[in-house]
């Protein structure tokens, strides 16, 4: 028994050390919303199409790597670096056009194992796509001279693009709420999430719709992607472990909730980081852990509803 208690003290002996603490609750945090502009887009879309988009973390991949082509095309400053991202999202969100009108459309009605081998395919067709345009090496992109070093936050010492990260997880969160809640268009969106046959009987035209929230997702994918090339390595491997995270993300906070996406988020990114102080042998099942934990308790998620 005392040897137990020992060990434990020694696994939570960190949590004496404030600086440790806040240091791994940004560095949560930051990654926490990452995964947020992930996550979000394909709850999202899972909760208007009802397709569980397995391509999502493919679309998180292009959008990197078109961020890694503007990078060198771009000159190098503040104002390059936002054209990047806007360049990204806009791009991302072309493709997002041309998947739903070219091949989601045609299998709304067909069973859901047809609708994911289809996006299963997407996944390979994309990483190979990559590989052609990109080459098999990996790649990276410089920080913006804006955010490069460090800030006090916390009372520590941490990266500014990471509190940048923080910041624009956050803006884009309000401004998703913002979407959904206040605009006409957010409000033909949450009403697809509940019946989208009486949606469509009140005369909304639902192929439009379905359109423009698929673009929305696979923009949101793209940002995500631009924002995290300067901190991660960008090969045409990224999307694995990416799109496995956003899948519990979406589990855990309810499909087709943004909201849920959002605290999920943070929920994942925060266990990741103290996970790994806590328990490192024991770090990557954490989240799954945690998601199994939310599934008995609610098993429709943390703010989602029985169908």
């Amino acid at each position: 028994m005392q040897s137990l208690l020992e060990t434990f003290a020694q696994h939570f002996a960190w949590m004496h050390n404030p600086v440790v603490v806040a240091r791994q609750a940004l560095a949560g945090i930051s990654n926490g919303m990452l995964l947020f502009l992930i996550a979000a887009g394909l709850s999202l879309i899972f909760g208007v199409l009802r397709i569980i988009n397995f391509a999502h973390g493919a679309l998180f991949m292009l959008g990197a790597f078109i961020a890694v082509s503007l990078s060198g095309w771009l000159p190098d400053g503040s104002a390059s670096f936002v054209a990047m991202l806007i360049g990204a999202t806009a791009g991302l969100a072309v493709i997002g056009v041309a998947i739903e009108s070219g091949l989601l459309r045609r299998i709304y009605r067909a069973p859901h194992e047809f609708q994911l081998l289809l996006t299963f395919a997407l996944v390979f067709i994309l990483g190979d796509a990559v590989k052609l345009i990109w080459g098999n090496q990996d790649h990276s992109v410089a920080t913006p001279p804006l955010l490069v070093g460090s800030t006090q936050a916390l009372g520590v010492t941490f990266p500014t693009y990471r509190l940048f990260l923080i910041a624009a997880g956050i803006a884009v969160a309000l401004g998703l709420w913002w979407v959904l809640h206040k605009t006409r268009w957010g409000i033909f969106v949450r009403a697809a999430t509940m019946d989208r046959a009486m949606l469509g009987a009140l005369g909304v035209n639902t192929r439009v719709l379905f359109t423009t929230v698929f673009a929305l997702g696979a923009a949101l994918a793209g940002l995500g992607g631009a924002l995290a090339a300067p901190v991660v390595s960008i090969g045409p491997g990224l999307h694995v472990q990416v799109i496995i995270d956003a899948f519990v993300v979406v589990v855990i906070g309810g499909m087709g909730s943004v909201m849920g996406a959002f605290v999920a988020s943070l929920l994942v990114g925060l266990v990741n980081a103290f996970g790994i102080l806590a328990f490192p042998g024991l770090s990557v099942v954490l989240t799954f852990a945690c998601m199994a934990v939310v599934l008995i308790v609610r098993p429709w998620g943390l703010f989602g509803s029985p169908e």
